[in-house]
């Protein structure tokens, strides 16, 4: 089933007699998502408003990316946000996942630059909230709600996006000489001072990379004060500045995992780890691959642990039993009918 408009994604659900797995372009799928019958949004495109001036972009959730950096470029502007590159993803894909690339640690989560949604529920009923702007209001925010939930409780119909200047000029440090552990430390010393970081990661033989953008004067004058804060860690170097789109591991052998956690926790949990396929965000990302079937072994730490790719979809640690039955108590709300199969 694929939809042209919102009127006809509407129909749709409220004819629906068994349950949808809606999809855009399908990038960010995990094991047992997309179970139920496809309902691919990639029909509902375009991008309805963008106001440079205003710094506001409002797009149809099946609208691309790719699509979305060029008309943005064209006016030397980005999104306030930096999604983690996957080739083919939709911005409504990018909204349902959160999805947040190197630039979380200076501008945050993808939800932090959404303004406002359109999605039509569970019982194909369309709903609208937040705005155009940043401001506060009353009552509920399903615009934070609706980032993350990963088409659990509707479908992304049209999104309103904060768009940001893009910094004139950007520089890259690696630390070449550091394991992923060691690294950690390197980073989190370069976030927690005065230098304004816009990505903090490392990757297999690069090393800790370290990211600054702004103005050229500043970005020299940041660059320098921080190569001399880094020294204490090893040599330093220039970075690759295009490392920062390969963060996400693709084609990976056996089972990809992603564990969240603090930066104070990544140390013991890379120690019970293999080799990382990357860290990202000051090592608060970590990028695992283990053989096919494989969980974690891991000790007790402040986050969790999704497999991304494999045959089996699973979780570390287990859902909080109250977390549980808030999810389970909000699905009731949204999607009372349980239509939608993720």
């Amino acid at each position: 089933m694929r939809p042209e408009t919102e009127d006809d994604l509407s129909q749709l659900i409220r004819s629906a007699g068994a349950p949808l797995s809606p999809i855009g372009g399908g990038t960010r799928l995990h094991p047992g998502e997309g179970a139920g019958e496809r309902l691919n949004v990639s029909g509902l495109t375009g991008i309805t408003l963008y106001e440079p001036a205003a710094l506001t972009l409002v797009v149809r959730a099946g609208t691309t990316l790719t699509e979305v950096r060029k008309a943005l470029a064209a006016e030397g502007q980005m999104l306030a946000f930096e999604p983690d590159d996957r080739p083919g993803s939709t911005m409504g894909g990018i909204a349902a996942a959160n999805a947040s690339g190197p630039r979380r640690v200076q501008a945050g989560a993808c939800r932090d630059a959404l303004l406002g949604v359109r999605y039509v529920n569970g019982q194909g009923e369309i709903v609208k909230n937040g705005g155009r702007v940043m401001k506060n209001v009353t009552g509920y925010d399903l615009v934070k709600l609706m980032a993350g939930a990963r088409g659990r409780l509707g479908v992304l119909t049209e999104l309103s996006f904060k768009t940001a200047p893009i910094p004139p000029c950007s520089a890259t440090l690696a630390l070449p000489g550091l394991d992923a552990a060691a690294a950690v430390a390197a980073l989190t010393s370069a976030l927690t001072g005065p230098y304004d970081v816009s990505g903090a990661a490392w990757l297999p033989g690069q090393g800790a990379l370290i990211r600054i953008e702004g103005l050229e004067g500043s970005v020299a004058i940041r660059g320098k004060a921080l190569t001399e804060r880094l020294a204490a860690f090893g040599e330093v170097a220039e970075g690759d500045g295009a490392s920062w789109s390969r963060l996400v591991p693709q084609g990976a052998e056996g089972d990809l995992w992603r564990i969240i956690c603090r930066p104070s926790e990544a140390p013991a949990l890379l120690a019970a780890l293999p080799q990382p396929l990357a860290l990202d965000w000051g090592g608060s990302l970590i990028w695992v691959a283990l053989p096919a079937g494989e969980a974690p072994a891991l000790p007790a730490w402040s986050g969790h642990a999704t497999r991304v790719t494999g045959a089996e979809a699973l979780t570390l640690p287990a859902p909080d039993p109250v977390v549980a039955r808030l999810n389970a108590s909000l699905g009731q709300r949204f999607d009372p009918r349980r239509i939608f199969a993720s």
